[in-house]
């Protein structure tokens, strides 16, 4: 599937992207791992569904009950449907310029405000509450005026809705503004790979989170690695598999999905490749 360029996907061609865009997004069928590369950062304030966002060195779910701040950069989504049989969130997009104003105008709040939470995480999960009901319901309201006045007012909601976050969470949200503010030019390879060894995700897809095509990650890989990027991975996928059936946590048929294999043969006939036995005669430690 190829990757989806947000939110220049939902702007008409020839149209310059605006530093603030907000844009209701529907759906009516599950999505699941869609690549998505996020040109600017976004507020996805869901209202029915559930998200799921799968980034370098970490994952995250939220429901309609929750709304999330989430940075620039590539991320796989899987969005799901409720009940009600459709799936909406309305998106709120920001440039960084828009951030460094914002940062610079009201950087007396900021003060001791060094360190990180959770090691500059790219999102920042947000409770929704009756103030941040209201604001989204505004959202909607000022995206139907003229586009100068709602550049102008949607500048007034930005701030709002900053602030009030500040007011609402204090210093772990001022420290995840100031890390989204930091440019990002470290390579993510070594993080990504390691974070991602106990997940079904193919290699194609763990390049994309490290910002590579599958050949310069495959290249970048061995010289990190000294070792082919699907062998490594099957190998410590296939020992985290044998920790689990050793401690009689998980059956073979519950755990083959979870480490990337289609069906239960090809998993065991790997495992037994790779230790001599097959899954079903792991001794318990």
């Amino acid at each position: 599937m190829p990757v989806q360029n947000i939110p220049e996907i939902f702007i008409a061609k020839k149209k310059l992207l605006p530093d603030l865009l907000v844009h209701d997004y529907r759906m009516t069928e599950d999505v699941v791992k869609n690549k998505a590369n996020l040109s600017v950062n976004m507020f996805s304030f869901l209202q029915t569904g559930q998200k799921h966002i799968h980034f370098a060195n970490v994952s995250v779910a939220v429901n309609e009950k929750q709304s999330i701040l989430i940075k620039h950069g590539n991320c796989l989504f899987t969005e799901l449907l409720n009940q009600e049989q459709v799936y909406y969130c309305k998106l709120f997009f920001f440039s960084q310029k828009i951030l460094d104003d914002f940062l610079t105008k009201h950087k007396f709040s900021f003060a001791g405000s060094n360190g990180s939470d959770k090691k500059d995480a790219p999102f920042f999960v947000i409770a929704n509450d009756e103030y941040i009901n209201r604001f989204i319901s505004s959202l909607a309201a000022v995206t139907q005026l003229i586009s100068t006045t709602g550049q102008h007012l949607l500048a007034v909601k930005f701030e709002e809705i900053m602030l009030y976050l500040v007011c609402k969470y204090g210093q772990p949200f001022i420290r995840y503004l100031n890390a989204l503010a930091k440019s990002d030019q470290q390579s993510l390879l070594k993080k990504t790979v390691e974070n991602n060894v106990v997940t079904a995700l193919k290699i194609g897809k763990i390049a994309f989170l490290c910002n590579m095509s599958l050949s310069t990650f495959k290249r970048a890989f061995t010289k990190e690695y000294n070792e082919n990027p699907g062998k490594w991975l099957q190998k410590k996928r296939l020992q985290k598999a044998l920790e689990l059936l050793q401690d009689n946590k998980q059956k073979p048929s519950e755990i083959f999905r979870e480490f990337g294999y289609k069906n239960l043969s090809n998993f065991s006939t790997a495992f037994k490749n790779e230790f001599g036995i097959s899954p079903r005669e792991v001794p318990s430690t």
